[in-house]
């Protein structure tokens, strides 16, 4: 069966730690980025989007935005890459 089986999307979320958070804007509104959403492509390659909640407070729209090509943010999202995979491999199964 696994040579027939599509995994169509392997994604995870990551928060990102206090230091690393950086405040974006989108039609007019400052968000402050909390959370990446990191995903497996089919290459091997990762892909990152970055979510927030707004600065002057509520709910928000969910908006992603892009993730700044910074060396600290990289490694994060690396790491939490390498993290995902073990703990996939690592699964016992449905409960």
């Amino acid at each position: 069966m696994s040579g027939d089986l599509n995994v169509s999307a392997l994604a995870i979320n990551v928060t990102i730690p206090e230091g690393l958070r950086w405040t974006d804007t989108r039609r007019g509104e400052a968000f402050t980025l909390t959370t990446l959403n990191v995903r497996l492509l089919p290459d091997g390659r990762l892909a990152a989007k970055a979510y927030g909640r707004p600065v002057a407070g509520g709910r928000g729209a969910y908006v992603s935005f892009p993730v700044p090509d910074r060396p600290e943010l990289a490694a994060l999202i690396a790491e939490a890459a390498t993290r995902a995979g073990t703990l996939w491999a690592a699964h016992r199964g449905l409960d």
